[in-house]
């Protein structure tokens, strides 16, 4: 049997795995980190010389953690906020995109989003499976079910998640865009706020608790929202920087931290704007070494 230190370092070969398949499931860091740890308090406690694929047993365990941590989350949710947004990674713009993406967990914050919505096996089927290759009789028993039943909630998560394309935009145009639209609104330009959101676009904004949340559709209304913000004084100072690998701005009131914007671009307009405002994930993310 190994001893505790070799336990530890084995478990460290596999922690960034763990932790990417923990923050797909729970689009939360927090959470995310929380069972990761769970998982090496279970492992020091369990005698694993019959384990001979370690990599596979902890992805099970963590998959267990979340998916209970996924049914506790919806049944304490009795009166949920109208929109919460997933915690976003945020990274330096001037970083090496492709280390950048990685720390990001090379998953969208628009992608978590739809993973919200799915229920809690669909969500683990569909992770395990599609970005991980779990095959789905490990799935099955994880989820408890046939590998049968594993496929075919997949395959519904699968249709919802391709209901909604991942941005087809390139690093630079997202820049372009995303500034077109800051000038727009900082100017006051209602016209020119149209030409860069598409029709359709979809705005989601994450308040936190006793705060306002909720999702704003069409480019109208997403102009007007933009345009009343500005007369009303609101508009911070913004930093540039990478969320979830994708171009963002992070606002600055007072030198401090105050919003995550995260625009999602396809073509050269904004299909959907995602927003977090909550003052209390805000300050608990690490920004110091980002702005």
């Amino acid at each position: 049997m190994p001893t505790q230190e070799t336990l530890a370092q084995e478990f460290e070969v596999h922690r960034t795995h763990l932790r990417s398949v923990a923050y797909r499931m729970l689009g939360s860091v927090t959470e995310a980190d929380d069972a990761v740890q769970e998982a090496w308090l279970r492992l020091a406690r369990t005698d694993t010389d019959d384990v001979v694929n370690l990599r596979g047993w902890l992805t099970t365990v963590v998959s267990r953690i979340c998916l209970d941590l996924l049914r506790s989350r919806r049944s304490r949710r009795e009166e949920p906020l109208d929109f919460h947004l997933p915690d976003p990674v945020v990274t330096r713009l001037d970083a090496d995109p492709a280390a950048s993406a990685e720390r990001a967990d090379a998953v969208t914050l628009a992608l978590l989003v739809v993973l919200d919505t799915l229920n809690p096996r669909e969500r683990m089927a569909f992770v395990l499976h599609d970005m991980f290759g779990v095959p789905f009789d490990q799935i099955g028993e994880i989820v408890g079910a046939t590998p049968a039943t594993a496929t075919q909630l997949a395959s519904r998560a699968r249709r919802r998640v391709r209901a909604t394309p991942p941005p087809a935009a390139d690093l630079a145009t997202q820049r372009r865009v995303l500034e077109a639209f800051t000038s727009a609104a900082r100017d006051g330009d209602f016209d020119a706020l149209l030409e860069v959101l598409d029709p359709d676009v979809v705005l989601r904004a994450d308040g936190g608790t006793g705060a306002a949340s909720g999702i704003v559709r069409g480019a109208l209304e997403v102009a007007s929202q933009a345009s009343a913000f500005r007369r009303a004084g609101h508009e911070p100072e913004q930093t540039w920087v990478l969320v979830n690998g994708a171009v963002g701005l992070v606002g600055m009131r007072d030198g401090r931290p105050f919003s995550v914007f995260s625009p999602v671009v396809r073509g050269n307009r904004i299909v959907e704007i995602n927003i977090l405002v909550d003052p209390e994930r805000i300050a608990a993310m690490d920004l110091a070494q980002v702005l």
